[in-house]
This record gives structure tokens, C-alpha cells and sequence, in this order.
């Protein structure tokens, strides 16, 4: 973690005009808590505290502040400028990557591959190469190839992998749905060769997708 309590003035930084009672709301977590997080220890005990990577992932949520970044300002990640994937895995064939706090998810139709990492890193070139792949970023922690998504649901946000929704998906979140509505839309249609439409809602074939950052 940072030294003294740098981490904690970050916190309340973040946190700006916001009234504790609003990050509590946002985050689930209570505001004396959010309060002792910024003062670095427990006023009950005086303890040292240490927030929690499920504690970070709730407040990255409520300050829209990235999570990997979250995790690195704590201490639990070390900044490093690349990534390689492991050997067996083809990034073009993957459906989507999910970052945990030590390791990394990738799912396709031959399953699911995690590896595990002692310590997770900015992974710089290895986020542009998903990048230059049409992956998107759907939340602070899930990317999904664009490529591979064959059916969108809006009304639930979820996105499917093959063209029935009992197959595999990832919900994704109500801000991504906004930031990538219409690309889904023409990504669905070019991946399955039908006229762009979402929910069964009709529109032209644009296909102006793009990926956004």
C-alpha cells in the first residue's frame, strides 16, 4: 500500500463533493467504514485497516475508477508493461477474458482456461492486443470479443455466444449497454449475416461498429 496514509487521502480525493452517505448508497459499504478507508485506520480501535479487493471493487463501482487501478494504488498489483498470454490460447477465438484479483479467465467454446498470477500488472500491451482484436471493455473487469457475440439481449444485458439464449452469456453492465448499444446491434448482425436488430426491434445495417475505449 502506499506509505502512510496516502492511500487513504486517494479515497477521499476520489470521493471529492460526494457525502459519505452517497458512497455508502452507491456502494453498499456503511459510511463509517468509507470514513475509517480514508483515515487509514479503525477510530474504534485505532487499528490499521486495509481495504479488501471485494471492498475495492465496490468503491471503484461508486467512483467509476478503474478497478486495476484500484488494486494497484492498494498494493496488490505491481505495474509491469506487458502480457503474454499462455501458449495454448488464441486470443481470436476466445469469447471473453475476466480479470480476478490473481488471475485471469479465458472463455470459448473449448472452456474455460484461469491462470493464476501472484501478482497481477497494468497489463499495457496485453489490453491494446484485446483491443486490436475488437475486444470491448464491459465493466471494470470483464472484455468481451465483439466477434464472437452471435445474439443481444438489451432488456436483460446480456449477450449471447450462439443464437439461443440457453446457451453460454455475459451480463453486462447498464452503462456499457448505453456506451456500446448500437455497436452490439451491428456486430450481431454482421456475426450472424441477419439485419441489425435488438430485441427484435428492426433497424438498418450501419455497420459503423467500432470499438470504443
Amino acid at each position: 500500500m502506499e506509505q502512510g496514509n496516502q492511500f487513504g487521502k486517494f479515497l477521499e480525493t476520489l470521493r471529492g463533493k460526494m457525502s459519505l452517505r452517497k458512497v455508502a448508497s452507491k456502494s453498499g459499504l456503511s459510511h463509517a467504514y468509507i470514513r475509517d478507508l480514508e483515515l487509514g485506520r479503525n477510530r474504534t480501535t485505532n487499528d490499521i485497516i486495509k481495504p479488501s479487493p471485494d471492498t475495492l471493487r465496490k468503491l471503484s463501482q461508486a467512483y467509476q475508477y478503474p478497478y486495476t487501478d484500484l488494486l494497484m494504488k492498494a498494493g496488490y498489483l505491481e505495474e509491469a508493461s506487458s502480457w503474454q498470454t499462455p501458449n495454448e490460447i488464441r486470443l481470436d477465438n476466445v469469447w471473453y477474458v475476466e480479470f480476478g484479483t490473481k488471475s485471469i479467465k479465458y472463455v470459448s467454446q473449448d472452456g474455460m482456461v484461469e491462470e493464476n498470477v501472484e501478482s497481477l500488472v497494468a497489463f499495457t500491451s496485453f489490453i491494446e492486443a484485446l483491443m486490436d482484436l475488437q475486444f470491448a471493455k464491459m465493466d471494470m473487469h470483464l472484455f468481451v470479443n465483439l466477434n464472437k457475440i452471435k445474439k443481444y439481449a438489451p432488456s436483460e444485458g446480456k449477450l449471447y455466444f450462439d443464437a439461443y439464449e440457453d446457451g453460454p452469456y455475459v451480463t453486462i453492465a447498464a452503462m456499457a449497454q448505453m456506451k456500446y448499444h448500437q455497436t452490439l446491434v451491428d456486430y450481431v448482425a454482421r456475426n450472424t449475416g441477419a439485419t441489425a436488430q435488438a430485441d427484435g426491434d428492426a433497424h438498418p445495417l450501419s455497420l459503423k461498429a467500432k470499438l470504443l475505449t
